[in-house]
């Protein structure tokens, strides 16, 4: 089932509509939204509790929503 605007946003808080674009675009689930943001954001403590590295679909999710190193 394809994600949603509004599943989107729940996750990642307001984003530009392009962004919503692009992710909804990739075909990717909610789950693997979630699992890129948790590595963009702890990926010290998900190594550190074993995680296997993200697939390559969510690495793909990961580098799109990192921030540009210009906006950073």
């Amino acid at each position: 089932m394809a994600i949603t605007r509004d599943e989107i946003v729940s996750i990642l808080g307001p984003v530009d509509a392009q962004l919503i674009a692009e992710l909804m675009g990739t075909g990717a689930s909610a789950e693997e939204i979630r699992e890129a943001w948790g590595w963009l954001h702890n990926d010290e403590a998900l190594m550190g509790a074993g995680r296997p590295l993200p697939g390559t679909r969510v690495g793909r999710l990961i580098e799109m929503l990192e921030p540009d190193e210009d906006e950073a």
